[in-house]
């Protein structure tokens, strides 16, 4: 048996008892990482550690600690009815501001994990609050910042048409945009209907703050419990917020001084990320120590909030993938693939392997390792290069709702008030269907129909 196969079954291995066993999968892959890095790829342990992602658990540490200061001190709560008060009470517009402003970001600059990694603790701090599921939020976040990933401008689309350029292959710089805009805008549109987006319209518009909100409009069926004010539901609805099931969640209170300095740093960070060009990980970090001196006590409820189990879990699995990709596993996969004497037949495989090696990895590392084992047949003209291209660039990052993805591992870590491996087996499955369904969709209306 080669040893990129033992890898794989090893890996498949430890999904097995992590879900059979209730054991941290992240532990379960440092220790594959230790026994195939050494036993089968001949590494040492600076082989082993190369593929442990410093940089996603800074982010992860920063972005976590410095939200869970913010919810110590109520900024999020100040935040979450600021947002309620921009769409006039309408609950159910909130997943879709979450989607355009996260894709406004990612299009103009931000790298998607920058612009997640802002969004997501506000917009799943809302969701709590409300009562809307947190896979449909956190979806939506994550969807949102890939349909502006490939903008022109954007960094994604810089780089994959680079390498299109590189390759010498016909590309289109608004074709691979609005492929990646319009099939995350119809997976976002699926998910809030399967995710109870329409029982959010039934609410009607809510106003007010602390242990209870009126609701008005909608219909008798749904939007909360309470007593309907006139006939079917057209009048006005009394029923319990999450803050009346959530004792312990502040209502909207006046700008205190930390409510304040922590607005301003979220500014800052948002500032220092696009602006300059920071890591988000190391900002987030430094203005949470900033806000720490200045606020001990808020510091020490902060700190066991982090999400260290979600820390654990990704830079474990993400160790064990770099070891995959140490040994040359994913590229032995990808080249067999590419070795197929049916174009059409490898198009598809190859849109399935980049979608599952990102689910675990680097979206754009992905694309920049199959668009040139895509060169020879579509050389043979019976592939259109522009539409696959496009193929597998939404099928390499559509997938980041996994929470292995440093996108759907930011969701994860950023959810309040959520019973954790609940969510983590939700994200799981969501991120699995995500791989299954859309590779094979986008080769069907991209691949083809031979465009380009």
């Amino acid at each position: 048996m080669s040893p990129e196969l033992v890898s794989i079954l090893v890996l498949a291995v430890v999904f097995v008892i992590a879900t059979t066993r209730s054991v941290n999968m992240g532990a379960l892959a440092f220790a594959a990482a230790f026994g195939v890095g050494t036993l089968v790829a001949d590494l040492d342990a600076d082989g082993v550690f190369a593929g442990f992602p410093g940089d996603l658990f800074v982010v992860l540490v920063g972005v976590t600690y410095l939200f869970a200061i913010a919810r110590a001190n109520g900024t999020t709560d100040w935040l979450v009815h600021a947002a309620v008060r921009l769409v006039r009470g309408r609950v159910a517009l909130i997943p879709w501001v979450m989607f355009a402003l996260t894709g406004a970001l990612t299009a103009i600059g931000a790298v998607s994990p920058a612009a997640v990694a802002i969004v997501a603790p506000i917009a799943l701090s809302f969701a709590a609050r409300y009562r809307i599921s947190p896979l449909l939020m956190g979806a939506m976040v994550v969807h949102g910042a890939q349909a502006g990933g490939f903008s022109p401008i954007s960094i994604y689309g810089s780089i994959v048409n680079g390498i299109v350029e590189r390759e010498k292959l016909p590309g289109s710089e608004i074709t691979l945009f609005l492929a990646s805009l319009l099939a995350n805008l119809v997976i976002a549109g699926v998910v809030f209907v399967v995710c109870g987006g329409l029982k959010l319209w039934s609410r009607g518009a809510v106003t007010g703050t602390g242990t209870e909100t009126k609701e008005t409009g909608g219909t008798g069926s749904g939007g909360g419990s309470g007593t309907a004010g006139t006939g079917n539901g057209g009048g006005t609805r009394t029923a319990p917020t999450a803050a009346a099931t959530r004792p312990d969640a502040p209502a909207a209170g006046p700008l205190t001084t930390p409510v304040v300095a922590t607005l301003v740093s979220l500014v800052a960070l948002v500032v220092a990320v696009l602006g300059f060009d920071l890591d988000a990980g190391l900002t987030a970090i430094t203005l949470a120590v900033v806000l720490s001196t200045a606020w001990p006590d808020d510091s020490r409820k902060a700190v066991s909030e982090i999400a260290w189990p979600t820390v654990l879990l990704i830079c474990g699995v993400l160790t064990y993938v770099g070891v995959l990709d140490e040994m040359g596993t994913i590229t032995w996969a990808g080249e067999g693939v590419g070795g197929i004497g049916v174009p059409l037949l490898a198009a598809v495989l190859l849109c399935y392997i980049g979608a599952i090696v990102s689910a675990f990895a680097s979206s754009v590392g992905i694309m920049g390792a199959l668009i040139p084992l895509a060169v020879p047949f579509l050389a043979q003209g019976e592939i259109g290069a522009v539409g696959m291209v496009a193929a597998l660039a939404v099928s390499a990052t559509v997938v980041d709702v996994s929470p292995f993805s440093t996108n759907g591992a930011l969701v994860l870590a950023a959810a309040p008030d959520v019973d954790r491996e609940r969510f983590f087996r939700q994200l799981m499955a969501y991120g699995g269907i995500v791989v299954a369904a859309v590779p094979a969709v986008v080769w069907l209306v991209m691949v083809a129909p031979g465009w380009g």
